[in-house]
């Protein structure tokens, strides 16, 4: 008969013996405890569920807060910059919005804005606060 003998060893320093019978086709496998050399103690290797460790609900609650500043805090910010940036409007400025229409800012007031769009035929036209994409500048002209 072939004994083969594995030793294997938990995370917590305990061992444990492993051998494996091979007799006519058939494999058995036997285990049993190793006994500590230093004082002759025979330990048995302890489990643990694996949703019981502090380390796991830890993990999740790093997780939800990640998840909270990516789903809410990033809108939430640029929704911010976007009015800080509607409120900093005056006469004069150019700005695209959001359908692809450049045109120069006439008036501001609360709730619409007034482009002035072609200058040949002085076309003007009224668009909400929220349609304005960006302000642009003499450099991005």
């Amino acid at each position: 008969m072939n004994n083969i003998w594995i030793l294997a060893e938990a995370g917590d320093g305990e061992g444990q013996v492993i051998t494996m019978e091979e007799s006519s086709g058939t494999e058995t496998q036997n285990t049993g405890t190793l006994e500590n050399g230093a004082n002759g103690t025979t330990e048995t290797p302890q489990t643990q569920s694996p949703g019981s460790n502090p380390l796991f609900f830890v993990m999740i609650a790093v997780l939800g807060v990640y998840m909270f500043f990516i789903m809410f805090r990033g809108p939430k910010k640029k929704q911010q910059e976007h009015q800080k940036m509607v409120q900093a409007l005056s006469k004069n400025d150019r700005v695209r919005t959001i359908g692809g229409i450049f045109g120069t800012v006439l008036d501001v007031r609360d709730d619409e804005i007034v482009l002035k769009i072609d200058e040949s035929t002085n076309t003007k036209m009224r668009v909400s606060p929220q349609a304005i994409a960006t302000v642009l500048t003499d450099k991005a002209e």
